[in-house]
C-alpha cells in the first residue's frame, strides 16, 4: 500500500461560477428549473449571461468547493478536474491552489474552453444553476494519477461528472485503484435531476463501489423512487458503510449499519445563498473523519461548515472554519 499523502482527493467538474441575483419572473421567462442544475450549450450560456444582471465571478465546481473547505480545515487534499489553458482556467487553478489544495491535472491546450456555471440566486436564497461543461467533458482516465489515488485515504466523486462519458471511465479507474490500495470511496449524488438521468448506474455505484455516500433529501428519495424520507433512509441502510443525508433546515441524518445519528442544523443569522451548502457539509464531514472523530461530530462539523457558506454569496467559505468548529464543537 502506498504511503498516505492526502486525506481526500476529489474528482469533479472544474468550473468558474458567475453568481447573480434574479427573481422568479426571470426564471419563468427563461424556462429555468428553480433550485436545480441544468446543462446548457455554449449558445445558451452566452444568451443567458447577456440577460443576467451584474454578476460576481468565483471559482466553483461541487467537488472543488468541498476540497477547498477541507483544506480550509487544515486537512491535506488534492483535486482532479479539467480546465482549458485560457483565462478562466488560470483563474480556477490559481484559486484552488491558493486555498491549499494540490491541483495536478494538466490544462488542455485545445478543445472547448473552461467550464462556466451561471448561478441565479432568488430572494428565498434558492440557487438555480445553468452549467456549460466546456473542458470538463475532456476529463478522462489518463487524468487520474494512480499514485495520487493510492496515497489518498478517501477518493471523493462528484455525481455531476457522471454525465460526460469519458469521466465515467475516470471514476471507475479511481474506484479500482482506491479499493486495490485499501482506501475508501465517497460519492455525492449532486442533484435530483442528475439522479433521474443516471439512477440505475448510481444504484450500482452505491451498492458495489461506494463506502461513504452524501445526498440530500430529494436526491436519496429520487434514487430509491420513494415518496418518504424514512423509506429512502431504510433503503440505503446497508448499501454502503456510511450515508450522510442532509435535510436543509431540518439538519441531517447519518446512517452507518445499526447506527443512526440525527444532527440539528446550525443556526444561521441570515440565509443569503444556498449555493455550496451540500459541498461544505461534505467538507466538514470528511475532515472530521480524517481527524478520527465519531460520526455525530463529523455531522456537526458538516453542519457548521454548511451554515457558514449559506450566510454569504458564493460557494466557498469566507470565515475561518477551524475557528468556527473549535468555538462551536470542541
Amino acid at each position: 500500500m502506498a504511503d498516505l499523502r492526502y486525506a481526500v482527493t476529489g474528482i469533479g467538474n472544474a468550473i468558474v461560477d458567475v453568481l447573480s441575483h434574479a427573481d422568479d419572473d426571470f426564471l419563468s421567462t427563461h424556462s429555468l428549473a428553480k433550485g436545480h442544475m441544468t446543462l446548457i450549450d455554449a449558445a445558451t450560456a452566452e444568451r443567458l449571461y447577456g440577460d443576467m444582471g451584474p454578476g460576481v465571478e468565483s471559482s466553483g465546481g461541487s467537488a472543488a468547493n468541498t476540497l477547498a473547505g477541507i483544506a480550509g480545515l487544515g486537512i491535506e487534499a488534492s483535486f482532479i478536474g479539467k480546465v482549458h489553458a485560457d483565462d478562466l482556467g488560470r483563474i480556477f487553478a490559481h484559486d484552488i491552489r491558493a486555498m491549499g489544495v494540490d491541483f495536478p491535472t494538466a490544462a488542455a491546450n485545445d478543445g472547448p474552453p473552461t467550464a462556466l456555471c451561471l448561478i441565479l440566486v432568488t430572494p428565498d436564497a434558492q440557487r438555480t444553476m445553468n452549467t456549460y461543461l466546456g473542458a470538463c467533458v475532456e476529463l478522462g482516465p489518463e487524468d487520474v494519477d494512480e499514485a495520487v489515488i493510492a496515497a489518498s485515504a478517501v477518493t471523493y466523486l462528484e455525481g455531476y461528472l457522471w454525465d460526460p462519458p469519458r469521466a465515467k471511465e475516470a471514476f471507475l479507474k479511481a474506484v479500482r485503484v482506491a479499493h486495490e490500495n485499501g482506501r475508501k470511496v465517497s460519492l455525492s449524488l449532486s442533484d435530483g435531476f442528475c439522479v433521474e438521468r443516471h439512477r440505475d448506474e448510481f444504484k450500482d455505484l452505491v451498492v458495489n463501489h461506494v463506502d461513504i455516500l452524501f445526498a440530500n433529501e430529494q436526491e436519496i428519495m429520487a434514487l430509491y423512487q420513494v415518496d418518504e424520507f424514512d423509506a429512502a433512509l431504510q433503503a440505503v441502510r446497508g448499501h454502503c458503510e456510511v450515508a450522510a443525508l442532509t435535510r436543509s433546515e431540518r439538519g441531517s441524518v447519518i446512517v452507518a449499519g445499526d447506527e443512526v445519528h440525527v444532527i440539528d442544523a446550525e443556526p444561521v443569522a441570515q440565509l443569503v445563498d444556498s449555493t455550496g451548502a451540500g459541498d461544505l457539509y461534505a467538507a466538514g464531514f470528511l475532515a472530521g473523519m480524517a481527524q478520527d472523530r465519531n460520526l455525530h461530530d463529523c455531522g456537526r462539523m458538516g453542519s457548521i461548515a454548511a451554515a457558514e457558506v449559506v450566510s454569504h454569496l458564493g460557494a466557498r467559505p469566507e470565515a475561518d472554519l477551524k475557528s468556527l468548529i473549535a468555538e462551536r464543537l470542541d
